[in-house]
């Protein structure tokens, strides 16, 4: 009998990140489940399943997780690639509303919350030989302040807070949690990210055997590159 497919859901499946992570991985013998609002189950393949989600509904994270399981087996990689931001007027930040902040603080970190919880469900019941590996799409604001971006900052905060935790509690049981933030080569930030070179860490963090740095700063064409923990910007 031949073995079968390994598989990652991509949680946020944009034409950039999502889409260059789901070639990459596809390339290497994936099977691949995409989840995002625009997707149709109809436009769903033997080697690629589409999942209408939305994800300010953290029901549509557990809905996600279970239909792939149906269809592929357990995800052994997971990309949490959904963000969400309402801008503020820089210097008024607290003229955000409470619901709007409520729906960025949902996608931004509830809705993660609930994705690695049902990712670690299912990595205990994978083999040691899985890649079992829980990778967060983020930037540069858990080390930043940005103007006009503050409940994006707060989640990716509260996110990263997230996957630094998971990254020592499941490290012995051979868990991988990882917060992806592609930089300059400055170490500034860089406002048009790259999809395959996120595609290329993704892939490189996924076939790692034991778990790197949580935080994976990193710089097109390099790689994992190590800055300084806060980001000040120059004046």
């Amino acid at each position: 009998m031949a073995a079968k497919s390994p598989v990652v859901l991509i949680l946020g499946a944009g034409s950039n990140v999502g889409q260059a992570v789901a070639r990459t991985f596809a390339s290497k013998g994936y099977k691949v489940a995409l989840a995002a609002r625009s997707l149709k189950d109809a436009d769903s393949t033997d080697d690629q399943l589409h999942i209408p989600s939305d994800f300010s509904k953290t029901e549509d994270v557990v809905s996600a997780f279970a239909k792939v399981k149906k269809v592929f087996g357990i995800p052994s990689v997971v990309v949490y690639n959904v963000s969400a931001v309402n801008f503020t007027p820089a210097d008024d930040p607290f003229a955000l509303s409470l619901a709007d902040f409520s729906r960025d603080t949902t996608i931004n970190i509830y809705s993660a919350f609930v994705a690695a919880q049902q990712a670690v469900s299912g990595f205990a019941q994978l083999p040691a030989s899985a890649a079992r590996t829980f990778i967060y799409t983020g930037n540069v604001l858990n080390v930043a302040i940005l103007p006009r971006f503050l409940s994006q900052g707060i989640g990716k905060s509260g996110a990263a807070h997230m996957i630094w935790a998971a990254s020592a509690a499941y490290q012995d049981r051979g868990y991988k949690f990882y917060y992806a933030d592609e930089r300059k080569a400055d170490g500034a930030p860089k406002y048009r990210i790259d999809g395959p070179a996120h595609a290329d860490l993704y892939w490189g963090l996924a076939n790692s055997k034991t778990q790197g740095p949580w935080m994976q700063t990193f710089v097109q064409g390099v790689g994992y590159t190590k800055f300084d923990s806060m980001y000040t910007p120059l004046a």
